[in-house]
């Protein structure tokens, strides 16, 4: 990644936010997408797509950490992985990896796509940084499983980016809302910004920002997508969307 996206930058004048930036490298984000397709991807498109992969890195992280210190550890073992996944429907990404993975022998296949690791123990460093900026350590099976999860999860995006580049835009777009029983169901909502993802304007030879974006929609739902959304949207604000 360049010099460029790793300083800090505000979002706005007056706004003390900073924009998080990703422990993983634009230039191995691009090489999982070159697994998946010839298309050009941009560079705004490559640092959105590492910054959705942090986001979701950091939420399965927290999770982990919780149920660790539950058990008054601070190590993170494949136990709490499991544990974060189980407590949170929004955590369970990068499912191609799991056959691949005794942590979760209950969902192992005797199907071994080569497409779901392909890429696997690329960002083994990326996620030992993540884990140092959180104030974790995890042993090795648990760093294997992050970079593993995250390579998967890469690989459906890519996926969904380039479908999204063919079709013009997300065709099938639609929101899951999580129902808390006893309780009424809240409205449905889109905002106007979600809706807008689901036209694509631009050439059919290149991923670009908004088409990552798009592609988060398919592959995330809830509180992490709207985090990823905006992260991305953050991370990315001072580069163009083609």
């Amino acid at each position: 990644m360049t010099a460029q996206p790793a300083r800090p930058e505000r979002t706005g004048p007056g706004t003390a936010s900073v924009i998080k930036v990703s422990p993983f490298k634009a230039s191995l984000v691009k090489a999982v997408f070159r697994d998946v397709t010839p298309m050009h991807v941009s560079r705004s498109a490559a640092w959105a797509a590492a910054s959705v992969t942090r986001t979701v890195l950091t939420e399965i992280i927290d999770g982990a950490r919780r149920a660790a210190a539950e058990e008054a550890r601070k190590k993170l073992v494949p136990g709490d992985l499991l544990s974060a996944i189980g407590r949170n429907v929004e955590l369970d990404v990068g499912n191609q990896w799991y056959c691949h993975s005794p942590t979760f022998h209950g969902k192992r296949s005797r199907s071994r796509k080569p497409s779901a690791v392909v890429g696997a123990h690329r960002f083994e460093a990326g996620v030992k940084k993540l884990l140092r900026s959180q104030g974790a350590t995890a042993v090795p099976v648990m760093v294997r499983d992050l970079d593993g999860i995250a390579s998967a999860f890469l690989t459906d995006l890519a996926r969904d980016a380039a479908m999204v580049v063919r079709e013009g835009g997300v065709k099938r777009f639609g929101t899951v809302t999580l129902e808390i029983p006893g309780e009424p169901a809240p409205p449905p909502l889109l905002e106007d910004s979600l809706l807008a993802l689901s036209v694509r304007r631009g050439d059919r030879r290149t991923i670009g920002r908004d088409d990552i974006l798009a592609a988060t929609t398919i592959q995330l739902f809830g509180g992490v997508r709207q985090r990823a959304l905006t992260e991305a949207g953050a991370a990315t604000q001072n580069t163009s969307a083609g």
